[in-house]
């Protein structure tokens, strides 16, 4: 089921990840593949995107992307910490240039108070650092997914842009 814009912003990222010689991964949780679906989708992707861990159980989380235990029993799998540690993760597993990690609540149940339905981490690692945004989002299970799958793309393509020093191999 392809998002007109989230293919867009698939194309936006290919052409400048391509243009730059980087390398992309995913980790996914909430999204379950969404935003790999989203980047292969698009033809020429593999010029760039490496792979990507659908990590939704916490065994998961910590078995293939490297997600500390006590980072998960402390903050819990849907937090700033736990998206930071999957975004590590999935740059030095699958030895990609840039990583992409998003966890959340898609819903429609698993909400609590402190951490509602439609709340989103979404997490970036490079050789510089990584960087965590949280984001709530309003709506049903896909539109929570989608919104997610969007600001990942949005994010590594603001990201990338801006990474002037990776530009032309300089």
């Amino acid at each position: 089921m392809a998002d007109d814009r989230l293919v867009a912003l698939a194309e936006r990222l290919q052409g400048l990840c391509i243009g730059r010689s980087l390398t992309v991964a995913t980790a996914e949780s909430c999204t379950g593949g969404l935003v790999a679906e989203t980047i292969t989708n698009v033809a020429g992707s593999s010029g760039y995107f490496v792979g990507g861990v659908v990590a939704y159980a916490d065994r998961v989380k910590t078995a293939q992307l490297g997600v500390p235990v006590a980072v998960l029993t402390a903050h819990g799998a849907v937090s700033a910490q736990v998206a930071r540690a999957m975004a590590v993760g999935a740059r030095e597993r699958l030895a990609a240039d840039v990583a992409i990690a998003v966890t959340g609540i898609a819903g429609p149940g698993g909400g609590s108070e402190e951490k509602p339905v439609g709340l989103a981490y979404v997490a970036i690692a490079d050789e510089a650092g990584v960087d965590v945004r949280r984001h709530q989002w309003q709506g049903d299970r896909q539109a929570v997914k989608r919104a997610s799958a969007a600001a990942a793309l949005e994010m590594v393509i603001e990201h990338v842009a801006r990474d002037t020093h990776r530009a032309g191999g300089a």
